[in-house]
């Protein structure tokens, strides 16, 4: 036991920790840490995207940390940021975080539109069917992906959600081209939005910001270029801002 909180002590500090590394730092042979380290595997708290490379924090670690650092604390951080994008904008904006295959809105400050979409604060709904959540998807290695979806099996929320595995997957990759998810009523009627993901300076996913609107005001993927440029130059100063925090 003590050895492996130690492991989680250095994946945690470094990012990154070999076999051989691991095992010089516990003093035990390499075939005990590899042991060590693959039951950290299965269990969530690292991962290892090809065999023979580095062993990297998982999402149960991230989550951990997440919670260890404290949602309000990304929150406050955030405000000033999801402020000016409301402004710049003048739609809604949020602030999400992955749970499971889920997504949970954290924060929201409402567009001052007569027509727009509400505060989001406290909805959860399934990852894949909003542009929050496959902001974040489409950040995680391939193992991970395959480890949360191992069933491949897709709740619907409406007509217009993704259904099934190959197509979620081949709109994740299209996501990590563009560099944003775009959400046409996929977990909602009526309810458009784009999204960025935030990362740490190991490139893992903490969080992801969004423009929430009325679909009439996004009515298909092409339309989302305007807002993606005020998104992305937002959340790229918010990443800097966070990745500061996080390892002071």
């Amino acid at each position: 036991m003590d050895n492996a909180l130690r492991l989680l002590e250095l994946i945690g500090e470094r990012q990154a920790l070999r076999v051989s590394d691991a095992a010089g730092e516990l003093g035990v042979a390499p075939s005990t840490a590899h042991r060590l380290l693959n039951a950290l595997r299965k269990r969530g708290f690292v991962i290892q995207e090809k065999p023979n490379t580095a062993y990297r924090p998982g999402p149960v670690l991230n989550e951990i940390g997440l919670a260890a650092i404290g949602r309000v604390d990304i929150r406050q951080v955030a405000r000033p940021v999801l402020e000016e994008i409301r402004d710049r904008t003048e739609e809604t904006v949020s602030l999400s975080l992955l749970e499971g295959r889920n997504v949970r809105f954290i924060d929201c400050l409402e567009s001052p539109r007569a027509v727009r979409v509400g505060n989001r604060t406290g909805v959860v709904l399934p990852a894949h069917c909003t542009a929050a959540g496959k902001a974040i998807l489409a950040a995680m290695p391939e193992p991970e992906l395959s480890r949360r979806y191992d069933s491949a099996e897709l709740d619907t929320r409406t007509s217009a959600s993704v259904a099934d595995w190959p197509s979620l997957a081949a709109e994740l990759h299209e996501i990590r081209r563009r560099g944003y998810a775009v959400n046409v009523e996929e977990g909602e009627r009526g309810i458009s939005a784009v999204a960025a993901v935030l990362r740490d300076r190991a490139g893992t996913p903490l969080a992801s910001l969004a423009v929430v609107v009325p679909a009439h005001r996004l009515a298909s993927r092409a339309e989302a270029g305007g807002l993606a440029d005020h998104l992305l130059a937002a959340r790229d100063r918010l990443q800097e801002t966070l990745r500061g925090r996080f390892t002071a």
